[in-house]
C-alpha cells in the first residue's frame, strides 16, 4: 500500500445487506460510487462509502466502448474480484451485464452465482422491473443479494431511444412504480433509479421499504451513486446530474507532462531515485 493511502481502519464496520434497510428507517443517506480496480476501490473504501458498485460502466469508462452491451461476464469478473479484494468496509455490487440474465431464472441464477463464487462480492445488480422479477426472486431465494435498477436502464438504451429521463407523465410514472414495487416483492435490497423526475423519485422512495438511490433522481432518494470519474473530473464532460468534486484529469495530465519532461531533460531518474553502490 502507498505511503499516501489512508488505510479503513480496522474498526471500521463492515456494511451489510441489513445496515442499508436501518439507514432508511433512521433516514441516514447511503452513498455509492463505482469502482473497478484495487488501487480506487482502497481509496474509495477509505473515504468511508457505503457501497462501492463494479459497473457495467466499465465498458464505457475504461474498454472505449460508447455502450455497455458489449460488456461480458468474462470482462466484469476481474474487476469485481479486484474491488472486492481490496475493500474492508463497503458493501461490494457487481453489475450483471447484458445477455446474461435475460433469458430468465436459470440463466441468471447461474451468472449469479458465478459472480459469487469467482469475485467475493456481497451483491448483484441488474436492470428492469416486472420483466426481471422472476430472476431477482431465483436469486434472492439462493441468498444473493440483488440490487434492482429502474428508469434509465443503460443496456436498453436503444429501445428506450437513448439517454433519456424516464417516468415523465402520470402513466409512465405509474408504471415505473408498480416495476418498483415489483422488485421489492421480488426479493431486492434496493433499487437504483436512474434520470428520473424529482416528483418520481420522491414518490417511489416514499412507497417502498427498501432504500433507494438516485442518480440523476433528485435529494429525495435515501441514496446517491455516482460513477467515480464523474465524480472526480477524470474527463472534458460529465452529466448534467454528476457533480465534480475534484479536476483529477487536468492533474494526472500535468503529473505525466512533468514526468515526460524531466525524462526528455535527463533529469530524472536523479540520485535520489537510483540505486548507488
Amino acid at each position: 500500500m502507498s505511503a499516501h493511502t489512508k488505510p479503513t481502519p480496522a474498526s471500521a464496520k463492515k456494511v451489510r445487506v441489513h445496515h442499508l434497510a436501518a439507514a432508511k428507517e433512521r433516514g441516514e443517506k447511503i452513498s455509492m460510487l463505482t469502482a473497478y480496480d484495487a488501487v480506487t476501490a482502497t481509496l474509495l473504501d477509505a473515504s468511508g462509502v457505503d457501497m462501492l458498485l463494479v459497473g457495467d460502466s466499465i465498458g464505457n469508462v475504461m474498454h472505449g466502448h460508447t455502450t455497455t452491451l458489449p460488456v461480458t461476464v468474462d470482462d466484469m469478473i476481474p474487476p469485481a474480484r479486484a474491488v472486492a479484494t481490496a475493500t474492508k468496509r463497503a458493501l461490494v455490487v457487481v453489475d450483471l451485464p447484458f445477455g446474461s440474465y435475460e433469458a430468465g431464472a436459470t440463466q441468471a441464477l447461474a451468472t449469479g452465482v458465478r459472480m459469487m463464487k469467482e469475485t467475493g462480492v456481497a451483491a448483484v445488480k441488474l436492470e428492469g422491473g416486472t420483466r426481471v422479477a422472476a430472476q431477482i426472486r431465483a436469486l434472492s431465494d439462493a441468498g444473493i443479494p440483488v440490487v434492482a435498477h429502474l428508469g434509465f436502464t443503460p443496456q436498453s438504451e436503444h429501445a428506450l431511444g437513448g439517454h433519456r429521463v424516464q417516468g415523465r407523465g402520470d402513466e409512465a410514472a405509474e408504471v415505473l412504480a408498480d416495476d418498483a414495487l415489483a422488485v421489492q416483492e421480488a426479493g431486492a435490497i434496493a433499487v437504483v433509479l436512474e434520470m428520473v423526475p424529482v416528483e418520481v423519485a420522491a414518490r417511489i422512495t416514499e412507497i417502498l421499504r427498501i432504500p433507494t438511490i438516485g442518480i440523476g433522481a433528485g435529494g429525495q432518494c435515501d441514496g446517491q451513486v455516482l460513477v467515480w470519474t464523474d465524480m472526480a473530473g477524470m474527463t472534458d464532460w460529465t452529466p448534467r446530474f454528476a457533480k465534480r468534486y475534484a479536476e483529477l484529469g487536468r492533474a494526472l495530465q500535468q503529473a505525466a507532462e512533468e514526468y515526460v519532461a524531466d525524462v526528455k531533460k535527463g533529469t530524472f531518474p536523479d540520485e535520489a531515485h537510483s540505486f548507488l553502490e
